[in-house]
């Protein structure tokens, strides 16, 4: 894992494409802006684990609708 220290309004760069702005520190919370092309996904990790639970939910009710070949 990378560690990087940054203050108010410094901003870091994730490859050419995806900025991070720290917009705020309050208390133990900061709030930060990302700037990222629309292909890329930005999920707060408990939403990214919801949304790769419902894919595999997805995934499994398909499998079981396949009709069953006899040959």
């Amino acid at each position: 894992m990378l560690i990087l220290t940054r203050r108010i309004g410094e901003t870091l760069m994730i490859g050419d494409e995806v900025t991070v702005t720290i917009l705020g520190v309050k208390g133990n919370q900061i709030r930060v802006g990302i700037n990222a092309p629309k292909h890329v996904s930005v999920h707060r990790d408990e939403i990214y684990q919801r949304v790769k639970q419902e894919e595999k939910k997805q995934q499994h009710a398909a499998k079981q609708d396949k009709p069953l070949r006899i040959a």
